[in-house]
């Protein structure tokens, strides 16, 4: 019985993964505020949080996961607040947005500890089935400065009653672009290595694509900064 169950959720966790990879795509690339991209953007949105969900049921299931469970919570906060930036109109800021400031902080919290045991030579509070070494050893300390700056910048946000203009459709950009980044991370490095032959490993060549969707952010928030976004962000709608 477990077993099946764990069968059904590994097959959620996937078919929102891939999901979530084809419609980030799609939005990534389409006129932002059009339709394709508000559509393309919802189904991503769910499709995350669908992937999310089940990757931290998986992370309870099997041993030596902890590590997993707070990065699944960290998806459903980034995306979650991406969508939430653009629901709320400019200016705009309630208890929703107190909440992801707290849910925020307590996330970073355990990155943090983490990363100064690493640094420090300390040994782990937990045991983990993934060596803390080379690539991610890499990708934990990146998660760990997102994540300072993602409460950071909601402690701001609730402080300031809301944002509007520029820095409320680069907030909002910013943390679906790294939301994708970290889709075609995981579907690389742990979905579509496990298909080669041999044992488990992942190629170098898997680590890239990740870095797709960071070139984007990066031309995104250059361009936001561009003549006329002001103006044209503030119409931008979820679907």
């Amino acid at each position: 019985m477990t077993h099946a169950v764990t069968l059904i959720v590994y097959l959620l966790h996937i078919g929102g993964g891939m999901i979530a990879l084809a419609a980030g795509s799609i939005a990534a690339f389409a006129a932002k505020g059009g339709v394709l991209h508000r559509r393309a953007g919802t189904v991503f949105v769910v499709a995350m949080l669908v992937m999310a969900v089940f990757a931290i049921v998986l992370a309870t299931l099997l041993p030596g996961q902890l590590i997993n469970v707070f990065i699944g919570i960290f998806t459903l906060y980034l995306v979650g607040t991406a969508w939430l930036t653009v629901r709320r109109k400019g200016g705009e800021a309630g208890a929703a947005e107190m909440i992801a400031a707290f849910v925020g902080m307590c996330i970073c919290a355990p990155f943090v500890v983490i990363s100064l045991q690493l640094a420090a030579g300390l040994p782990m509070l937990f045991k983990s089935a993934v060596a803390f070494e080379g690539p991610v050893l890499i990708a934990l300390y990146s998660f760990t400065s997102v994540l300072v700056i993602a409460a950071a910048s909601d402690i701001i946000v609730v402080l300031r009653g809301g944002i509007s203009g520029v820095p409320r459709i680069a907030r909002h950009l910013w943390r679906m672009c790294l939301g994708l980044a970290l889709a075609y991370g995981s579907g690389f490095t742990n979905g579509f290595a496990r298909l080669l032959p041999g044992p488990y490993h992942v190629p170098l060549a898997f680590f890239l694509p990740q870095f797709g969707p960071v070139l984007l952010l990066m031309f995104w928030m250059i361009r936001v900064r561009s003549a006329g976004w002001v103006r044209r962000g503030s119409r931008i709608r979820p679907a």
